[in-house]
């Protein structure tokens, strides 16, 4: 089983859980936010000492609250590259409506070959309009009809702008002349002629892989119809398991093949390792109130299942036992732990891909290197 590690990359806060501040009004210091960027590339090199396979990042922007101040997961692997010998990079999710695809291809294939072939690139429509809209693109959520000609263009823009980057990643010369994407535009002079292709220098000398972050029936739908990997998170056990299937069944209509147990799909799970698990629930509940406090208002707790057995309103903000009770949290023991991860490899039908949450908002960086050694040395084993 192939195993990684996921990292917001927050500022450290003094004030974390429940209740006040209200998260935009906390506003950090460039000083602050850039000891974070900092203290995470420490983060990937424990990652690789603790022994996993790939260290997650994640691409956010404008956020002075400080809890994603990473901007460019691709400039900031190539650097984490350097500093390590093994480990993979690759961000959940580079976002890709907020970039033009030519730059995104260009940048991961860049970093994809100074790490001899260690980039993993993920790929999601982003959820912030705050980010997206300055950066020239729309978000929307297919369940809130209000957004729904945002969400439906988001979708498009996506769609087209993967099909430049795998254009560019995997042909000499490519043209693409979409709705959106018009490449290369015609009519450009040349050297007595007009440009008819484009070459992508460089493009991936290794192979690689794309996975996208699976959050709403279309994007199921989406995703195994591509055929890349799907990514489940924050997602009530139930559900989980009847997505991880439908994932699977969809893949094979349209591919042709069943997928082998585990196959192109990871589940991403929340956990805390402590000496006990009553400690280890002292020692989740301010993390995970604030992780809920600044994601709960963008709907991100969809997934969790309410009491009628559909799924949860937009906004709810779960209690530690709720986040429990769904088995979105595992906490515990290093054997609790791992009891609740063989449950679900063994209800989802195994498991090949695996990626751990460890570090909630607001979290001191030398608490977080020692909470991923423990795991290395403590939970790493029993997996």
């Amino acid at each position: 089983m192939e195993t990684g590690i996921f990292f917001f990359g927050a500022v450290e806060m003094d004030d974390v859980g429940a209740g006040p501040p209200v998260p935009t009004d906390r506003r950090y210091t460039q000083q602050e936010m850039w000891y974070a960027s900092e203290r995470m590339l420490d983060m990937g090199v424990a990652a690789e000492q603790a022994g996993f396979d790939i260290f997650w990042l994640t691409e956010h922007h404008f956020q002075y609250e400080g809890y994603e101040v990473l901007p460019n997961a691709l400039l900031f692997g190539a650097v984490l590259a350097e500093r390590t010998e093994r480990i993979k990079i690759g961000a959940l999710f580079n976002i890709v409506p907020q970039w033009h695809p030519l730059r995104l291809a260009e940048d991961f294939a860049t970093m994809h070959n100074l790490s001899g072939g260690r980039g993993v690139l993920g790929v999601g429509r982003g959820t912030v309009p705050r980010e997206a809209e300055p950066l020239g693109t729309f978000v929307g959520s297919f369940d809130n009809p209000d957004k729904a000609e945002a969400d439906r263009i988001n979708r498009e823009m996506f769609d087209e702008a993967l099909d430049v980057i795998v254009a560019a990643f995997e042909n000499e010369t490519f043209a693409y002349h979409g709705k959106y994407f018009d490449l290369p535009p015609p009519g450009i002079p040349d050297r007595g002629g007009t440009v008819q292709h484009l070459t992508l220098v460089p493009r991936p000398l290794y192979p690689y892989d794309i996975w996208q972050a699976v959050t709403s029936p279309p994007t199921l739908e989406y995703v195994p119809r591509r055929g890349w990997g799907g990514v489940f998170w924050l997602r009530n056990h139930n559900f989980m398991v009847d997505w991880w299937g439908r994932f699977g069944e969809l893949y094979e209509k349209e591919h042709g093949r069943a997928l082998e147990p585990g196959e192109n799909r990871m589940l991403v799970l929340n956990v805390r390792v402590a000496d006990t698990y009553e400690q280890a629930l002292v020692d989740a509940r301010d993390g995970h109130d604030e992780f809920w406090k600044f994601l709960g208002p963008y709907g991100w707790s969809r997934g969790y299942m309410a009491a009628d057995g559909r799924p949860a309103a937009p906004g709810l903000i779960p209690t530690l036992e709720d986040s429990l009770e769904q088995q979105v949290w595992i906490v515990g023991t290093a054997e609790d732990v791992a009891e609740g991860i063989a449950d679900y490899g063994e209800r989802l039908g195994g498991l090949q891909h695996l990626t751990l949450f460890p570090n909630f908002p607001g979290e001191p960086y030398d608490e977080a290197a020692e909470h991923l050694t423990r795991i290395g040395e403590e939970l790493l084993p029993l997996l």
